[in-house]
């Protein structure tokens, strides 16, 4: 039933469409020019500590009524928020100062649904959430693009040597997280049913060590039988996985870019709305990866709906998938009840839209998952779990750090 019903939600075209009024809905990718962030002067820093502990939430939240009161920001702030530090594998660290450039203020969004107030913390209710168990969805698009970090949470591959996370998974707001300093990057694979890969000469190698006692190989070979089957009861809850379970091929992170706006140091606390990442590997990797978009009003969601797919610590060894619709939205924020648990921060939100040239359907990311906060509404605290849109600024400051200019960075 479970594989039936992912197999509607991602061949189904337009399956979010909810009754005769979407369908008269333009659900297209339209490509916009997107204002030009140019790097203008790096300096060296001092190396970080890496001694912060990770936190998953931030001190102070502006709130939804908060942040419609708040003045457009100058471009001088917005320059200042956008600037950018990077640190390498080696320790080292430097900041980069940007000029943002054709910049058109829009206007403030205003919030376009209401959400009753919630009391529970991450998952709401009934738990809506899909273990991705079957090896035809987990080592394929789109869920073959989630990636879990040695940090412990989740990111997304965005180009063949880039992924986007959250800032907190790596710094918090002060200084870098512990274990940052070696930052690594699990991307999917499949164990074999044997429990590892195949080895020239394995076989002969069993003879030789064995000395033809067949009998104590067999016996071994059933323990490892049990334990396996054992380890696949505790992480899968039951569920059979089919060709044996998931693991990880560990790469290196070569350096991380974090947004100012994020990475304040001393100088006040960490804006939420800057809670994005993007870390280069070491070595390029062969996957499919999801391309960039910038984040839609909420009346252009197909039925307000947004996925993602991370690592849930509650779900040990699995990739865990939802869909859910968005109760709110700021300039900088998606404010939603997607079912979630702490490991899944940092996974790449996405929709799937109409590409405008094509008559088929096209996923892009439109936000970054931060995570479940507390903001202030209309004096009262409501609890939301939060995404980080990508704006047409935040898309060209990305693409900055993807391509190192803005030669292909003037549409989004």
């Amino acid at each position: 039933m479970e594989n039936m019903l992912l197999w509607l939600i991602f061949f189904t075209p337009g399956w979010t469409l909810i009754d005769g009024s979407e369908m008269e809905r333009d659900f297209t990718w339209h490509l916009r020019k997107v204002p030009r962030i140019v790097s203008e002067r790096t300096f060296h820093l001092t190396s970080p500590t890496f001694e912060a502990d990770a936190k998953m939430m931030v001190n102070t939240v502006c709130g939804i009524e908060c942040q419609k009161e708040l003045p457009t920001p100058s471009l001088s702030e917005l320059e200042d928020y956008l600037s950018y530090e990077t640190v390498f594998e080696n320790g080292t660290r430097t900041l980069t100062r940007v000029k943002v450039q054709d910049l058109v203020f829009e206007p403030t969004q205003n919030t376009t649904k209401g959400a009753s107030v919630r009391r529970k913390r991450q998952v709401y209710g009934t738990d809506s959430r899909f273990s991705i168990l079957d090896k035809r969805f987990l080592t394929n698009f789109p869920f073959s693009t989630a990636v879990k970090l040695s940090t412990g949470c989740s990111g997304i591959l965005i180009s063949p040597q880039h992924v986007l996370t959250a800032a907190h998974c790596v710094h918090d707001g002060k200084d870098y997280v512990k274990g940052s300093k070696k930052l690594r990057v699990g991307l999917l694979k499949m164990r074999n049913k044997n429990g590892g890969k195949k080895r020239r000469g394995s076989k002969r190698s069993r003879r030789e060590t064995s000395g033809g006692d067949q009998r104590e190989g067999t016996r071994e070979h059933l323990q490892d039988r049990v334990k396996a089957g054992r380890r696949r009861k505790q992480s899968g809850g039951g569920q059979r996985v089919s060709e044996g379970r998931p693991s990880f091929r560990w790469t290196r992170v070569k350096n991380t870019h974090i947004p100012k706006g994020w990475a304040r140091g001393g100088m006040g606390d960490a804006a939420l709305d800057y809670d994005y990442a993007l870390l280069e590997l070491k070595r390029a990797h062969k996957k499919k990866y999801m391309e960039l978009g910038i984040s839609p009003t909420i009346k252009k969601m197909p039925g307000g709906m947004i996925h993602f797919s991370g690592f849930d610590n509650d779900r040990a060894d699995q990739l865990v998938y939802r869909f859910c619709s968005v109760s709110d939205e700021s300039n900088d924020l998606l404010y939603q009840y997607c079912d979630a648990e702490s490991g899944s921060t940092g996974s790449g939100v996405y929709l799937r839209l109409k590409d405008p040239d094509k008559k088929n359907w096209k996923r892009k990311i439109i936000a970054v998952y931060s995570g479940h906060q507390w903001v202030d509404v209309h004096g009262v605290q409501k609890d939301y779990n939060v995404a980080v849109r990508i704006t047409p600024l935040k898309y060209a400051q990305i693409c900055l750090w993807i391509h190192g200019n803005d030669a292909n960075c003037a549409y989004g």
